[in-house]
């Protein structure tokens, strides 16, 4: 039986199961300790979520997969095939099919969180006695991602009559601020995939996968990878992320900048997005979803808005400037209307992919801000209560109205 390590880095702390004993494969590269990002995983509210919602027997199956494989083949198959039981399971979850397994509410998108890092984690950590690369590790450690994220399980029925709609949402982020938090807009994607939305011009499919806040994920080119095959195909799309309290914003513009701000792994990166072939690079995209219809249709409690301010460097100028109107000719981007973090970036890219496919006169798209999800009023320390649910579930029925509103309004 092949043996797993597991080193949690900074905890000091150290699991080893199998034997020890040197083998001819012990000249394989060492395998790395758990990032910042997996670190959490063993604090108290991440370790209730996952009991709460019995995602707490998702990893412990990867690892007995994994101590079954004989080869690197067996493990890419049982990688493969666990992290797409975990994204089906969390949408099954959200969609009220199956058991429950614990009282989290089924709209929470923690536990597909919190299960994928412990996922990744023992893949990451890994040490079999067949031997594994560094290249062999980060093919793993890919395709659980994708996988795990419903970004390889994007398929539309075939025929007519049928509106296709792709969305996105994030995992859940500024976690050493508070560890507890959700992000409605990955709550959205497991609520919505796969399901169909009536509108006055027929039926609308929705597909959806969820996206890491990772600045290094997206320089890799993971939105490009996952949206090129399905936007020439589809009728409309939208990526989504948490925003401003209290309020939707449907961006006007987005800025090809990066501010700075820290990601899930405490990284920060401050430099203009990192795409392919960057001397054709724009300095702004722009939606292409009929924003004025959104804003003008009755979708829910909270207000939407028409968002096109954008902050730049005037062209001639050397300090940023905040545009309420939006760009000026010839001005360089310092924030998108969605600001200069991935949500901004996950619309620049989404949408400059568009244009470089030839699709910004045919296929509406863009990106909505969802408001932040709170929690109840005095509630500091426990992981959910019903206020918390009913906002995170007012939101998602939101942005299902949205976009009707928005299928209707191309």
């Amino acid at each position: 039986m092949n043996s797993i390590r597991v080193r949690l880095g900074v905890l000091g702390l150290a699991l080893l199961t199998g034997f020890t004993t040197p083998t001819a494969a012990s000249a394989a590269p060492a395998a790395p300790s758990p990032t910042v990002e997996e670190q959490r995983l063993d604090r108290a509210a991440p370790q209730e979520i996952l009991r709460r919602s019995g995602f707490d027997t998702v990893a412990p199956r990867l690892t007995r997969a994994l101590e079954a494989a004989r080869t690197y083949g067996e493990a890419r198959r049982a990688v493969t095939r666990e992290g797409a039981r975990l994204w089906q399971r969390a949408v099954d979850r959200a969609q009220g099919r199956g058991p429950a397994g614990g009282d989290v509410s089924r709209d929470d998108d923690r536990p597909l969180y919190w299960a994928r890092l412990g996922m990744t984690r023992d893949v990451r950590t890994w040490e079999p006695d067949f031997g594994l690369t560094d290249g062999q590790r980060a093919a793993l450690l890919d395709e659980l991602e994708r996988s795990s994220r419903g970004q390889d399980a994007i398929r539309y029925p075939e025929g007519k009559g049928l509106k296709r709609i792709l969305l996105t949402g994030f995992d859940p982020f500024t976690l050493d601020r508070d560890i507890r938090i959700s992000n409605p807009s990955g709550a959205t994607a497991l609520a919505l995939d796969g399901t169909v939305i009536a509108t006055a011009d027929g039926p609308a499919r929705v597909e959806a996968a969820v996206f890491p806040v990772r600045w290094q994920d997206f320089t890799d080119g993971t939105v490009e990878r996952a949206l090129r095959p399905h936007l020439p195909k589809v009728d409309l799309f939208t990526t989504v992320s948490q925003g401003r309290i209290g309020r939707f914003d449907i961006e006007r513009t987005n800025g090809a900048w990066r501010g700075g701000f820290g990601d899930n792994e405490n990284v920060g990166r401050t430099e203009t997005v990192p795409v392919a072939d960057p001397a054709s690079q724009p300095q702004w995209t722009t939606t292409t979803l009929p924003y004025a219809a959104i804003v003008a249709a009755p979708t829910g409690r909270f207000p939407v808005y028409d968002n096109t301010s954008v902050t730049e460097i005037p062209a001639g100028g050397a300090q940023p400037v905040v545009r309420p109107e939006g760009p000026t000719p010839g001005s360089t981007a310092r924030a998108g209307g969605g600001g200069d973090y991935l949500s901004n970036e996950i619309a620049y890219r989404a949408t400059l992919l568009r244009d470089r496919l030839g699709l910004h006169g045919t296929l509406p798209g863009g990106h909505v801000h969802t408001p932040v999800l709170q929690f109840g009023a005095g509630n500091t320390t426990e992981v959910t209560d019903p206020e918390f649910v009913r906002n995170r579930l007012d939101i998602i029925a939101q942005v299902k109205a949205i976009l009707r509103a928005a299928a209707e309004g191309s």
